[in-house]
């Protein structure tokens, strides 16, 4: 039986906002200014995996990758510029045709679809890398999410998967600093009690059946106004890389 893990109200609350996807002063300015940070792990991680030269022209072609939970495409269209079949998946329909008319603008061929995981897992859907970022914080099971996300993996299979911790610093920044404060998100963008720490990430990762490789803390500087990856810092936004075992 497929488990349906999506939350209509975690959906409604990006629904409200996907006009706003492109604009990097707008409602999803953290993302675009963290968009940097990630994609410095994701590509790391992924050239890593199956031995690709980032230096190379379209390094990650013949890879098949899924961007799950991708919004307006932040993450799929770079994965396409470097040469990659990129699927994008929404459970927020109104995601789809921003994200289709932004490629189009940008000469992609990006495959977006209004779908789940779970939809996808069970349709045969397998690809090389899964991208799922910023997604496992808003479902409403996520056991059975990661373990979608792992049947969607050939075995060998990478995935990269960031949230947020859960401890008073998360709630100050994510919250009362992003949602309150700054303003950077509508109020009632994250639930802090749907926060997972990194132990229990690691571990709901290896109940879905993937072995976890690396993980590292997305850490914001104040005085320069940016994101870098941290070793030790995993304090608030933190990132994993997991892999499929081998059959």
């Amino acid at each position: 039986m497929t488990v349906d893990t999506v939350d209509p109200a975690e959906v409604a609350k990006f629904e409200a906002m996907a006009a706003e996807w492109w604009n990097p002063e707008g409602k999803f300015k953290p993302l675009h200014m963290l968009n940097p940070c990630r994609l410095d792990y994701i590509t790391s991680q992924i050239a890593a995996e199956f031995g690709r030269d980032l230096a190379g022209p379209a390094p990650f072609t013949g890879l098949r990758i899924l961007d799950i939970g991708c919004g307006g495409g932040l993450l799929s269209e770079p994965m396409a510029r470097l040469g990659a079949e990129v699927v994008g998946a929404d459970a927020a329909a109104r995601n789809i045709p921003v994200a289709r008319l932004h490629a189009e603008q940008s000469g992609l061929a990006i495959d977006y679809r209004h779908t789940t995981a779970e939809a996808l897992a069970a349709a045969g859907e397998r690809f090389d890398v899964v991208l799922n970022m910023e997604v496992v914080e808003h479902v409403a099971d996520p056991l059975a999410y990661l373990t979608a996300c792992q049947e969607l993996l050939k075995p060998g299979g990478l995935m990269i998967c960031s949230t947020l911790n859960r401890n008073p610093k998360s709630f100050l920044m994510a919250i009362i600093g992003a949602e309150w404060v700054m303003r950077w998100l509508p109020k009632g963008t994250h639930d802090w009690a749907k926060f997972i720490t990194p132990d229990e990430l690691y571990a709901l990762i290896q109940k879905a059946g993937l072995r976890p490789v690396d993980r590292k803390g997305m850490v914001f500087n104040p005085v320069t106004w940016r994101w870098s990856l941290s070793d030790r810092d995993l304090s608030c936004n933190y990132v994993t890389a997991s892999v499929k075992p081998q059959a």
